[in-house]
Formats: C-alpha cells, structure tokens, sequence
C-alpha cells in the first residue's frame, strides 16, 4: 500500500542496462513496484537502491527460468515491458548469415517475449486493466524495409508484431491490451553513439504512448513519439 493506495506492479525484462534500466528507474520515480528481470549481470540495477524494486534472474531462451521467474513474480501484475533482446551479426550479405546465430536471435526476441507473457498471464488476468509494451522497432515493419541486411534481428521483430497482433486477441477478454513500441534510434550498447534519441527521451516517450492504451486501441504499432508505424 503507498498513501492507501494499492501500489501498481511492472514487470520489465532486460532492466540491468539500456531502455530496461530507464524503465526500471521511471517506474520506481513514480511509485510503481518494479519487479526486475537480468540475464546474468545486475548492471545499472545495482546503482536502483528501493524497497520497491526486486530483481531475479531471467534468461527468456530458457522455458526452466522464465516459469521460475514468473513463479516468484508479484500476484498481481499491471504492467509487463517485455524489454529483453540481442541484435544480430549485421551480416554484410546474405552469404554471411550464421544460422545458427540467427536462431538464437529468433528465439530471444520473438520466442523470449512470447514465453515471458505465457507464463505471467495468470497474474495479469484481474478486473483492471492490464497493459503489456513489446519493444520492437521500426526495422519490423515490411513496409519500410528499404535497405535490407540485418536479417535475423528485423525477422525476429517482425515475427514478435505478428505474435503480439495473434495475442491481443485473446487478451481482450482478459482486459488485457497490447501496445508494440518503436523506441526511436536510441544512444545505447545496441543503437550505438552516433542515435540521435536519448535514452531518457525514449523512456519517456514510450510511457506517454503507454498511458493512452485502452482495449480499443490494443495491439497498434506505435513510435515513442506518438506515431503510428506501418506494418
């Protein structure tokens, strides 16, 4: 309880670096219970000194820890920021392609999230409305697909749209809705140093599209900016 209040629950994945991180500290700022989730380091998570913060470790390749981590998840969840993901080898190519690399990217991008929903869904079932923010990117969308390469991260992005857009449709009965973020060129360990968004900017920006998200509008494609993106 925070002021009477019952204090609202997230869960974000992939929070000990990057937008993760950001999430993780926005939410604590404004008085969320942040349950946190790290593959193997705790990161920017150790300078998130909060009695509301809890972390666990979390691979989501893994269907052992992502159940263990749901097991000792909070009963009631109203937020999940399905956050984790690798990027790919940047093949020049298609001759460069590592298979089995680019498995891997499927699995921890399209798969993890997937698993990650699967196993909080008990807990985010409940009579208020429950939100779940998928971080994809612009380089999911078909329509802009102009420069190709990046093989394995955009099929994994694209694929975690179309699983997101299967799932909001049985979530509706569940007061559940499903927003698919674009998080803009951001200055992390991914985008690089040459990003023009900061990564506060993007957190940000992400959180204003999440306050707008009803059933109605569950499962659009939508920048952190506020613009919607083609599929």
């Amino acid at each position: 309880m925070c002021n009477g209040k019952t204090m609202r629950v997230a869960v974000v994945t992939g929070a000990n670096r990057g937008l993760g991180a950001e999430w993780t500290h926005q939410l604590l700022e404004d008085g969320w219970q942040v349950y946190a989730g790290y593959r193997s380091e705790l990161g920017r998570l150790t300078a998130l000194s909060n009695e509301n913060l809890t972390t666990h470790v979390l691979d989501v390749q893994s269907n052992d820890s992502v159940q263990l981590f749901a097991k000792n998840a909070p009963l009631k969840i109203d937020l999940l920021v399905n956050n984790a993901g690798v990027a790919d080898g940047r093949w020049r190519n298609l001759t460069e392609i590592d298979d089995e690399w680019a498995l891997e990217v499927l699995n921890i991008n399209a798969l993890g999230p997937v698993r990650v929903v699967k196993s909080l869904y008990p807990k985010m079932k409940h009579n208020s409305l429950t939100k779940i923010a998928m971080i994809s990117s612009l380089m999911a969308s078909i329509d802009d697909c102009h420069m190709g390469r990046s093989y394995a991260y955009r099929a994994s992005k694209t694929a975690l749209n179309m699983f997101t857009v299967s799932m909001k449709k049985e979530a509706l009965e569940d007061n559940i809705s499903f927003v698919i973020l674009h998080p803009g060129w951001v200055k992390t360990d991914m985008g690089g140093d040459r990003a023009p968004v900061e990564i506060p900017e993007s957190v940000t920006g992400m959180r204003k599209v999440l306050e707008t998200r009803t059933l109605e509008n569950t499962g659009e494609f939508v920048q952190f900016d506020g613009e919607l993106l083609p599929w």
